[in-house]
């Protein structure tokens, strides 16, 4: 990969790679270890995304916050044992091409699948992230089905925003849509959401555009090519329970995540693409 005058290749103490952004108009880290983002901070601005203080980026384990990217499945599998969210967020990822503009920086990853066990995923199929960095982050997940039968998948790009306070922070724009919770439901989503429990609303039929308003501003979060979300916060038992997580972080995140699930699982035809892509910004 070749890289720009904003772009470089740094590494944890623990030896984890990532690609570092600084341009005149944002700042940017991009792990290989799961194509994971854990920082967008727009210039004059504050970060659209949380880490964990407790992270502690080690080789084989998805980093607590930034975008995991959840693939070829979201959540628990029905087989026993498999990893939770998929294999993606776990595997090294290939830097592919950084391409830098007066208006945007653009950089795109690759899954070798090689990587990947037939157990988990036999098909034949390609995978690849495009971050676009400006004062707004895009994220685009690509699949191709390469192979010459049908395939099916749920995904997930699992974002966690920051907050000065769950207890105040609300949620609009999911009103008319339905959700999943706990496994039960559907039900109908009739106002604006307020956090005062834990939450893990699973969105069908869920407008493209939410906005989550929190003391330090108001985050756009767009969504395509995708009809389903996902709304979490752990709330202070989970919270407890949680790895690379202190106990009362719950206050000072949430996740709103682009996702292809349930009813929503993406099918591809040989030759077929789909691209799911979030599109996150300052609204105000």
């Amino acid at each position: 990969m070749k890289l720009s005058p904003s772009v470089s290749i740094k590494q944890t103490q623990t030896g984890l790679e990532y690609i570092e952004v600084a341009s005149s108009l944002c700042n940017a880290k991009i792990f290989l270890q799961g194509a994971q983002l854990t920082q967008f901070t727009p210039k004059d601005q504050k970060p659209l995304i949380w880490v964990s203080q407790d992270e502690d980026y080690i080789k084989g384990k998805s980093i607590r916050g930034g975008i995991p990217i959840c693939w070829p499945w979201f959540g628990v599998n029905d087989k026993q044992g498999w990893p939770i969210h998929g294999i993606a967020r776990t595997q090294v990822w290939r830097a592919e091409e950084v391409n830098e503009k007066n208006d945007h920086v653009e950089i795109s990853l690759s899954l070798p699948m090689i990587q990947v066990s037939k157990d988990y995923w036999p098909h034949k199929t390609g995978l690849k992230v495009i971050f676009k960095l400006s004062k707004t982050l895009s994220v685009y997940l690509i699949n191709t089905n390469l192979g010459d039968s049908d395939i099916s998948f749920t995904q997930a790009l699992h974002t966690y925003f920051p907050t000065p306070d769950i207890k105040t922070t609300q949620v609009d724009g999911l009103q008319g849509s339905q959700y999943i919770e706990f496994g039960k439901g559907p039900y109908e989503q009739n106002e604006i959401i307020n956090f005062a429990s834990e939450t893990d609303m699973v969105y069908n039929n869920a407008p493209l555009i939410q906005t989550i308003k929190t003391e330090d501003g108001t985050i756009s979060v767009a969504r395509e090519n995708s009809t389903s979300c996902v709304l979490w916060n752990p709330w202070i038992d989970k919270a407890q329970r949680l790895s690379n997580f202190q106990d009362n972080e719950y206050n000072k995140m949430l996740c709103l995540e682009a996702a292809n699930v349930k009813q929503d699982t993406v099918k591809l035809a040989p030759g077929e693409s789909h691209t799911l892509a979030t599109i996150i910004k300052w609204a105000s």
